[in-house]
């Protein structure tokens, strides 16, 4: 079966994660997938351009229309019963005013749903999120994992329980910067932080005489040798759709810590420590507890290896490959 990918033109650097995840599944999808990756002609603004996008869409369509995320409403013009649109999280709809919201709404939840047979979602809290705010039924939403990628695999590190160098992912302000700041007040680490820093956050750093370098921009090739230098992976987050450095630490083999929220209960299974990420003091006991609990460390490293199993890239393609038989079916 010929299963067209549907993809945005994506020009910044950082601007690939779509693109990254869903060339894994592609390349893990059985051989009863035949792929074709398509890219939008025009950049996703202004009316103009979506409305070229979504005409040329219409003249590529395979057996299967798979649009991986992003570019919602091209799915105006394909046919409604061989297409699946994947929803990848609904912050643009929590965000702005009314008016803004009720457009974001239709254009890129309520129009494409009615026009696609059925939508991915990367967590069961991204589903009960996406059916909260808009009218979409269960039975439409199914439920497809992210995975991780292949290249990630086991590095031992000896822990550094003198100095050790704890890797914070994300610098927005759902990575909760402003408060992993002061959990780690006086003790004896090393901040490595992903993502450009905000003044503020600098000033913070600075008032709180925590040790650290920042990096940003980065090939996803160097994101992953910084947790492979890292003791302790921070993953406070107080939102996340899915929650992938959970995935990643467990696969490299590292401790992390993540909240207790949205969809990272869910990725993390028993491969990590959860956290109040709301509470500086419940984030400062979990980091002095992997610190000083060496069975700790070394069991949540055991059970990352395991959680990890159940998002290998072969998993989600056979997932993806069955849903796309399934179109197939109905429609014949």
């Amino acid at each position: 079966m010929q299963t067209v990918f549907f993809f945005r033109k994506a020009n910044a650097p950082w601007h690939h994660s779509i693109e990254e995840l869903f060339e894994t599944i592609i390349n893990a999808l059985p051989v009863s997938v035949t792929p074709v990756r398509y890219i939008m002609k025009r950049n996703s603004t202004g009316l103009w351009n979506r409305m070229i996008n979504t005409i040329d869409a219409a003249f590529h369509q395979g057996d299967v229309n798979h649009i991986t995320g992003d570019v919602h409403y091209i799915a105006l013009f394909l046919r409604k019963h061989k297409t699946i649109l994947t929803i990848h999280d609904l912050r643009i709809l929590t965000s702005g005013g009314r008016l803004k919201k009720a457009v974001i709404r239709f254009f890129w939840f309520t129009m494409p749903a009615r026009r696609v047979r059925y939508i991915s979602v990367i967590s069961e809290f991204i589903k009960a999120e996406l059916m909260a705010l808009t009218a979409i039924p269960a039975s439409k939403i199914r439920v497809v994992y992210d995975c991780i990628a292949p290249e990630i695999v086991p590095v031992p590190r000896e822990f550094n329980a003198v100095e050790p160098v704890i890797l914070q992912i994300g610098t927005t302000p759902n990575k909760n910067l402003h408060r992993v700041i002061p959990a780690l007040e006086g003790m004896n680490i090393t901040l490595v932080i992903i993502g450009k820093l905000s003044a503020e956050q600098e000033t913070l750093l600075s008032n709180h005489h925590i040790r650290h370098r920042n990096y940003y921009n980065l090939p996803y090739a160097e994101v992953l040798d910084h947790y492979r230098n890292a003791d302790l992976i921070l993953f406070a987050s107080t939102y996340e759709g899915f929650g992938l450095p959970i995935l990643e630490a467990n696969a490299i083999g590292r401790p992390v810590i993540a909240g207790n929220n949205t969809a990272l209960p869910e990725v993390a299974g028993d491969g990590a420590l959860l956290v109040d990420a709301e509470s500086i003091d419940s984030i400062r006991s979990a980091v002095m507890r992997i610190i000083s609990e060496p069975e700790l460390r070394s069991g949540l490293i055991a059970r990352g290896f395991e959680n990890v199993k159940r998002f290998h890239p072969r998993t989600i393609g056979e997932q993806f490959a069955t849903l796309y038989e399934e179109i197939l079916s109905e429609k014949r």
